[in-house]
């Protein structure tokens, strides 16, 4: 902060976050990191990297404490320094340059904006400074990304397409050349960058893209021929990260397959062009268009990981890049709370404000609960990333259907609490339920998501069950009935959690349970019970983030901070219940016909091809 006396906003900026960013690095040392190397080391060379996975383990009924206790206090003094003072920084430009609103009408971003943006050091901030970026961890990272959440989700689309998904690739796959050649210009803005992925004809199933590449008889080069839509930075990228079908014959038996390959394109090569801008419903000042290839010239250095290994390359990138979006979720419900919070202390309705009124308590009280819920998820995600946890996909995923989904709720109930005004334009919250609707949709539907969740899990108990076999997977369930908790936690908690610690084990002993005979009795064809899989990830989703608000507020009671017990408790205890009827619901075989009814409707409304029933006045 006491760099700030510069008369010019971009140099200001510039001391303020990249400054103090290499300030923070230059000041590392091996005493500040040798422990956390160890621990990375210890939890790499373990035997079975699931077992540290605390979402994988409440499928099988069990309370992993390791990734729960203590809650995730990764950054040093000099790192919390670092963050504090580029916060203040970020706060400055957003507040003094930014102007979300016209960006949203004029759905671009000044030029001159982004060069100060690129002062800032906005396009790489996980960057290794090596490269020219900042180096920050993914704590770091994930805090700053609350400034876009809080300030202009459009311009988050934007920096955030470049280098959580655009570049990403690069950073997790890349060769040493790769890096050198294409790190340094990205980290710094002077180039763009896209991910390429999503093809008229594959959205969620990511494996069935027509976009192919052939290697030429010279063996020199692929030929990349097809078409992505709806990218993100499509219009403005020289890099892209582009995934397309590639022949690959198998060694030993010489049959050949076309199998997804990652590739570096860049725009020069040639035969990359993209459409019109999209107009789109929010996010406008994102650029989002079609891109096409013809005949692109890719050299063979430029393969992104393995030769028909680019379906892993894709999903790790954007399981790696979904751990940002709760901590970005987190600044919009900040600021959302804090204008439902002021209008309903100032506005007078029958004589008394409306904070008087126990139905507005009831909203500020939940929209609180769940910015708590998704900050404690997000952040103990990111935390445990940067500890080294090996497995971390499916508390991504979670992370992910949670922010989205509780973000916009709290948005509609802030437009709700502020009546008509929250309905106009000027007010500006339209704007954020505009952008906010897409989150539930790209970086993985939720719904599919809530899919590859149930999926992962049931895969694990499948997997126990199979090598416990018949007799051992007998025995395992009358036990899980006799004994319906899990065992008590080996970490002390504070006595006005006990409660809620309760209801967790309780929790996911039975979830466990359930979820094991369920595996039981569907066996394979678990696979095409979606309504199914869908209560069991919604269980799984509530687990997660009831341990999350337990460790958080336990952490916090440490520190002789015992507000947030109350939120953990309300929290658990709603969540408790909603699990319990999500259980039931499984167990239930009068559910099973309910659902099977309303799936009856659903195919009549398909095979109609319209709203299945007649107008009460028609003739």
């Amino acid at each position: 902060q006491h760099y700030f006396i510069q008369s010019n906003l971009s140099i200001r900026m510039s001391f303020s976050i990249r400054g103090v960013s290499r300030f923070y690095n230059l000041s590392k040392t091996y005493r500040l990191h040798y422990p956390q190397t160890v621990i990375t080391c210890k939890r790499l060379l373990s035997d079975n990297t699931q077992k540290t996975s605390f979402a994988r383990g409440i499928f099988l009924g069990e309370l992993r404490e390791e990734e729960l206790f203590p809650y995730p206090d990764v950054l040093n003094d000099d790192q919390k320094e670092t963050i504090s003072m580029m916060m203040e920084a970020g706060h400055s430009f957003f507040q003094e340059t930014n102007d979300a609103a016209a960006n949203d009408t004029n759905e671009s971003i000044p030029e001159d904006q982004l060069d100060q943006m690129k002062s800032l050091g906005m396009y790489g901030l996980m960057v290794p400074e090596e490269y020219g970026g900042l180096a920050l961890t993914n704590t770091m990272y994930a805090k700053f990304g609350e400034l876009t959440g809080e300030y202009d989700l459009g311009l988050g689309i934007h920096t955030g397409a470049h280098q959580s998904i655009g570049y990403k690739g690069v950073l997790l796959y890349g060769t040493p050349e790769q890096k050198d050649h294409y790190l340094p210009a990205l980290a710094t803005g002077d180039t763009y960058a896209c991910f390429c992925l999503t093809e008229p004809s594959s959205g969620s199933d990511a494996s069935s893209i027509k976009t192919r590449a052939v290697l030429n008889e010279e063996g020199t080069h692929y030929i990349m021929n097809g078409s992505k839509i709806w990218i993100s930075n499509g219009g403005i990228a020289e890099i892209f990260t582009v995934f397309a079908q590639t022949p690959v014959t198998n060694p030993k038996t010489g049959e050949t397959k076309d199998k997804i390959t990652a590739f570096i394109v860049e725009r020069a090569f040639g035969g990359v062009n993209h459409g019109p801008p999209e107009k789109k419903m929010g996010i406008k000042c994102s650029n989002t268009s079609e891109v096409y290839f013809e005949n692109v010239p890719i050299p063979v250095e430029n393969v992104l990981g393995e030769i028909g290994g680019g379906f892993k390359v894709a999903m790790n990138i954007l399981n790696n890049g979904r751990f940002g979006m709760g901590a970005c979720l987190t600044g919009t419900m900040r600021m959302l709370i804090t204008r439902a919070v002021d209008h309903a202390n100032n506005r007078k309705q029958f004589v008394s404000n409306l904070r008087e009124y126990q139905g507005i308590q009831q909203k500020i009280a939940r929209m609180n609960m769940l910015c708590y819920a998704n900050e404690s998820m997000a952040y103990m995600l990111c935390g445990n990333m940067d500890r080294g946890a090996p497995e971390y996909q499916l508390e991504a995923a979670i992370s992910k259907i949670f922010a989205s989904q509780a973000a916009w709720d709290v948005c509609d109930e802030t437009i709700q609490i502020l009546g008509g005004a929250g309905f106009m334009k000027d007010v500006g919250i339209e704007r954020w339920m505009r952008d906010l609707r897409i989150f539930r949709i790209f970086e993985g539907t939720n719904d599919i998501l809530k899919l590859f969740i149930a999926l992962n899990g049931v895969q694990d108990v499948g997997k126990k069950l199979k090598a416990a076999g018949t007799a051992g997977a007998a025995i395992g369930m009358l036990k899980s009935r006799l004994f319906p908790t899990t065992g008590p936690l080996k970490n002390k908690v504070h006595p006005d959690l006990n409660p809620s610690v309760d209801m967790l084990r309780g929790d996911v002993a039975k979830f466990g349970r359930i979820v094991t005979e369920t595996v039981v009795k569907h066996k394979k064809a678990i696979i095409g019970e979606q309504v199914l899989l869908n209560r069991v990830a919604d269980v799984a989703i509530l687990l997660q983030s009831m341990a999350a608000v337990i460790s958080r507020s336990n952490t916090q009671a440490d520190k002789g901070n015992t507000d947030e017990i109350a939120l953990a408790n309300a929290w658990c205890a709603e969540s408790h219940h909603k699990i319990t009827g999500y259980l039931h619901e499984l167990e239930n075989p009068a559910i099973t016909k309910v659902d099977k009814a309303v799936l009856e409707i659903g195919k009549k409304s398909l095979d109609a091809n319209a709203y299945i029933a007649t107008s009460p006045i028609s003739g």
